[in-house]
């Protein structure tokens, strides 16, 4: 493995929204620093994720952590902006089978989200919003994996986006990284505890820019992943816990 490198880290501050494709991220026990630092919910408090509202993936917000504040540029080219200072209101939110108690974010893109979406929706901020908490706070994928899905669908590549993962790699056959589950392994300065598989769900047929569906992945696993040995149903990439924190950054090594 001594050729096997970062090659790509994608991060956003609103779960849900479209990803950034940053050069450097510092992790901590609780995953990138500032990622799905916030999400949405609906009426009832339940989770909003593009799987429900696939339009979010075509919102980009941008948080300036140093001054406090969100901005969210909406499809149409208007952004939206405002503090996000702490406010009172509190809510049990409906995170998977989770409730955690969040803070309600007010602020201007409440509406805004709300019309884009066809519903109402409210900005809240907890924990990070990964979907598996600190057992699940960084995700890896490798190049030669999402090479291998394209074969099997024909085209010529597949944009890593699809799969909202935190951490591209490349040097190592398609799918290693299934080997990695139940090992430590060290990217850049942190030591990453990889365990489970990633299943997956409708989100990666979407395409990652505009939410439109545009690949049938699911069918695609279901061809060649469909008996292999797994955590979780239809796999691709692994998730996994922060041992030891640190920046990790494009170009960085990766080693067993």
């Amino acid at each position: 493995m001594s050729g096997t490198r970062v090659t790509a880290l994608s991060v956003t501050p609103v779960k849900a929204t479209r990803l950034h494709v940053i050069d450097s991220v510092e992790l901590d026990e609780f995953g990138a620093r500032g990622d799905r630092r916030f999400f949405l919910i609906d009426q009832s408090n339940r989770m909003v994720n593009s799987k429900i509202v696939g339009t979010l993936q075509s919102v980009v917000c941008q948080l300036d952590d140093a001054a406090g504040r969100l901005t969210v540029t909406l499809p149409d080219g208007r952004k939206v902006s405002g503090p996000v200072a702490d406010g009172e209101e509190r809510v049990e939110a409906r995170f998977y089978s989770s409730h955690p108690v969040v803070r309600v974010v007010e602020g201007p893109w409440t509406e805004a989200l709300s019309e884009l979406a066809g519903r109402p929706l409210r900005l809240v901020e907890g924990d990070p919003a990964v979907d598996r908490g600190s057992i699940g706070a960084v995700s890896l994928i490798s190049r030669a994996s999402l090479h291998r899905l394209a074969s099997q669908a024909g085209v010529e590549q597949v944009d890593a986006r699809r799969f909202r993962m935190l951490i591209e790699i490349d040097g190592v056959e398609a799918h290693a990284e299934d080997r990695w589950i139940g090992q430590s392994v060290k990217v850049g300065p942190t030591v990453l505890h990889f365990e489970g598989n990633v299943g997956r769900c409708l989100v990666t047929s979407q395409d990652p820019d505009t939410g439109e569906v545009t690949l049938p992945t699911l069918d695609l696993l279901r061809e060649y992943r469909s008996d292999v040995e797994c955590t979780e149903p239809l796999p691709f990439g692994v998730y996994g816990r922060v041992l030891q924190g640190g920046r990790v950054s494009v170009g960085d090594p990766v080693n067993v």
